[in-house]
C-alpha cells in the first residue's frame, strides 16, 4: 500500500523533504500545504530585491506549485492553511485562503515545517502601515511599493541580526538613508564583541546610521523614539528583532514543546507523536558543543533535518551529532562568517576557554587585493579542542571558517589544526594559512610559551600608562601610535634591549600582530619572563576604538586612526 505524506510549510524544510521522500519512493503520495501564494522561495535573498541585486522578485520564486507537480508529481497546495492536526484521526483541518472552505486530508505520516515568524513587539504604533516585517515573498514586495509609492527618503531598521543587516545594507544601496537600531552593545551576535567592532565601521563608513545599546521605545507616522529618547527620522521601519517558533499547530494538538521553546523531536526528527515530524525553524536541536537545546534559523541545518525526516520514515539510518551553528553575510565591502561558539557563547556554557586574534594577509602580500583577514579562533583549555571562529574581510573568508566547522565536526584539536595541509595559490592564499598560523599562536599560548592581551583590554593600559613598544618602523608610529607608545622596531631592538625594562610587564604591538610576535618569543628566548603580544596590534586596536569614539565622544587613545 503506497505512503500518503502531507508536509505543512514549504520553503528549505518542508520542500526538501518533500523532494526526498520522492527521490526514495515513486509511488508515495505527498501534498504539501503552504499558507502564502510561495511554496518554494529563497528566504534568505530577500533583502537583495530591495537593491536591485535581484532584479524581480519573481527571481526569489524557486519553484512553483506547477512546476513541482512535472518534476516530482508532488501537489503542492498554494493559499491552503492548515488549522488543526488531527492526532487520533491521522488527518489535518485545511482551510482554503482563496474560498473558505474547510476540509479534512488523511495522512499516514505528517511533516510540520511550519518555521518562525517575525516578532512584532507590543509597543506604541507597531500595528501602522508603516511598519514591516520581513517573512516572505509578500513581505518584500509590500516593502519595497511601499518606499516607491510613498516616496519614503528614510527607513529605520530595527534589529542588528542577520536579516536587520542584510535588509539596512541593500536599502542604502538603493539610496535611502537608513539608521539601524540595535538594543544590544553590539550588530550580529554570533561575532564577539571585538570582531564586531569591524562591522560596525563598515556600516559608519557606508552611511548607515548605526544606533547600539538603545532600543524602540515608540513608533510615530513619521519618526521612531528609543529608550534613550532618542528620535530618528523614518517614514517606513522594518522590525527585525528576531523570530519565535511557529508552534501553535503543534501545541494545539499536544505535541512536546522543548525548554527554548521550540518543538522537541528525537534524533530522527520525530516529536512526541511517532507518526508527526518536524523540521526546520520551529523545532529545538541539541548543539554538539554546548550539549544543550538550540534553535538556529539556518538553512543549511533545515535541510539536513529534511532529509533525516525523510530517510528515517524509510528505515534509513541517520547519525545526529547535533548543530555547530555556522553562518556568513556580506556587508558592503566586507565579508564575515562564523562557526561554533564564541567567547561570550564559551562563557555563557561554562567551558574553559581562552582564543587568539590573528591578522595575516588573505593571499601573498604582492597579488593584487591582498587585504587583511581578521582571524579569531576560540579553544578548550587544557584540551585544545577547537570550539570555534570568526573570520572577517575582503577575501575569502567562508573558506577558512569552513576549514573551522569541519575540524570542529571531527572534534579536532589545535595540534590537528596545526598540521593540516590546505592548498595553496599566491593569488588564493599563503602557504602558511591563516587558520593553520592561529593554530600555531595558539599551541604557543595553551603551552605557556607566549602571552598576549586582547585589543579590548589596551585602553585600560594606556590609561594605567603600561609601558607599551610600538614595534613599527619609525615612519609607520609617525603616521600614528598609541599615546604612550615607545618606538622600538623589531628592526632595532636587539641593539636597544636596555631600554627594555625586565622589572615590569611589556606589552608589544606593531601593525598587525607578526613584527611584535616575533619580537615577543626574542624577548622570552633572551630571559624577558613578563612580555605580552597585543593581538591585533595597531590595526586592530584602530578597528576596535573607532566606533565606540565617533559614536560616544570620548577621548582617543592614539594619536591617528591607521585603518591600511
Amino acid at each position: 500500500m503506497r505512503k500518503k505524506v502531507l508536509i505543512i510549510g514549504g520553503v528549505a524544510g518542508g520542500a526538501s523533504t518533500a523532494a526526498r521522500i520522492r527521490r526514495l519512493d515513486e509511488q508515495a503520495e505527498i501534498v504539501m500545504f503552504e499558507k502564502g501564494p510561495h511554496v518554494s522561495f529563497s528566504n534568505c535573498s530577500l533583502p537583495y530585491y530591495l537593491s536591485g541585486i535581484v532584479e524581480t522578485s519573481d527571481e526569489l520564486v524557486l519553484l512553483s506549485p506547477e512546476m513541482f507537480k512535472k518534476r516530482y508529481n508532488i501537489e503542492a497546495r498554494v493559499n491552503h492553511e492548515v488549522i488543526k492536526i488531527n492526532r487520533n484521526e491521522k488527518s489535518v483541518t485545511v482551510k482554503n485562503l482563496l474560498d473558505d472552505e474547510t476540509y479534512e486530508e488523511e495522512y499516514d505520516k505528517l511533516v510540520i515545517s511550519t518555521g518562525a515568524e517575525p516578532i512584532r513587539p507590543n509597543i506604541e504604533g507597531v500595528d501602522q502601515d508603516h511598519v514591516f516585517t520581513i517573512r516572505n515573498v509578500g513581505d518584500i514586495e509590500n516593502l519595497h511599493t511601499y518606499l516607491r509609492q510613498q516616496a519614503v527618503e528614510h527607513v529605520a531598521v530595527v534589529g542588528g541580526g542577520f536579516i536587520g543587516v542584510e535588509v539596512a545594507e541593500n536599502l542604502q544601496l538603493a539610496g535611502y538613508d537608513v539608521s539601524l537600531v540595535e538594543f544590544a552593545k553590539q550588530i550580529m551576535m554570533p561575532f564577539d564583541f571585538d570582531m564586531a567592532q569591524i562591522l560596525h565601521k563598515e556600516m559608519l563608513n557606508h552611511g548607515v546610521n548605526l544606533i547600539v545599546d538603545d532600543g524602540l521605545a515608540k513608533i510615530r507616522e513619521d519618526a521612531i523614539e528609543t529608550n534613550s529618547g532618542r528620535k530618528i527620522t523614518a517614514e517606513a521601519v522594518v522590525l527585525a528583532i528576531g523570530v519565535r517558533p511557529e508552534t501553535t499547530l503543534a501545541e494545539e494538538a499536544g505535541l512536546d514543546i522543548g525548554e527554548t521553546g521550540g518543538i522537541r523531536v528525537d534524533a530522527n526528527y520525530r516529536t512526541s507523536d511517532p507518526d508527526i515530524y518536524a523540521v526546520g525553524d520551529a523545532i529545538e536541536v541539541y548543539h554538539r558543543l554546548t550539549h544543550k537545546p538550540t534553535r538556529p534559523a539556518l538553512a543549511g541545518p533545515a535541510q539536513k533535518q529534511a532529509r533525516a525526516a525523510a530517510d528515517h520514515m524509510y528505515g534509513i539510518p541517520n547519525r545526529n551529532r547535533g548543530v555547530i551553528g555556522s553562518s556568513s553575510i556580506k556587508l558592503f565591502d566586507l565579508y564575515a562568517a562564523s562557526t561554533g561558539l564564541n567567547a561570550r557563547t564559551a562563557e555563557q556554557a561554562g567551558i574553559n576557554y581562552d582564543s587568539v586574534y590573528v591578522m595575516p594577509s588573505d593571499k601573498v602580500g604582492l597579488m593584487p587585493d591582498s587585504h587583511p583577514l581578521h582571524f579569531k579562533l576560540v579553544y578548550e583549555v587544557p584540551t585544545g579542542k577547537i570550539l570555534g571562529a570568526q573570520a572577517i574581510g575582503k577575501g575569502n573568508v567562508d573558506k577558512r571558517v569552513d576549514v573551522i566547522a569541519a575540524m570542529i565536526s571531527m572534534d579536532a584539536t589545535l595540534e590537528d589544526l596545526k598540521d593540516l595541509e590546505l592548498s595553496y595559490s599566491p593569488m588564493l592564499g599563503t602557504a602558511k594559512d591563516v587558520v593553520n598560523q592561529a593554530a600555531l599562536v595558539a599551541l604557543n599560548q595553551l603551552h605557556g610559551r607566549y602571552k598576549e592581551v586582547k585589543v579590548s583590554e589596551v585602553r585600560a593600559l594606556v590609561e594605567q600608562n603600561a609601558f607599551i613598544i610600538d614595534a613599527r618602523e619609525k615612519k609607520e608610529y609617525g603616521a600614528g601610535h598609541l599615546k604612550n607608545a615607545v618606538n622600538i622596531p623589531l628592526s632595532e631592538f636587539r641593539e636597544r634591549l636596555d631600554e627594555i625594562p625586565k622589572d615590569k610587564p611589556v606589552y608589544i604591538h606593531c601593525r598587525s600582530g607578526q613584527r611584535s610576535y616575533n619580537m615577543v618569543m626574542a624577548l622570552e628566548n633572551l630571559g624577558y619572563r613578563n612580555v605580552y603580544n597585543i593581538s591585533g596590534s595597531y590595526l586592530g586596536i584602530c578597528l576596535y576604538e573607532y566606533f565606540q569614539d565617533v559614536t560616544t565622544g570620548r577621548e582617543k587613545i592614539v594619536t591617528e586612526y591607521n585603518f591600511n
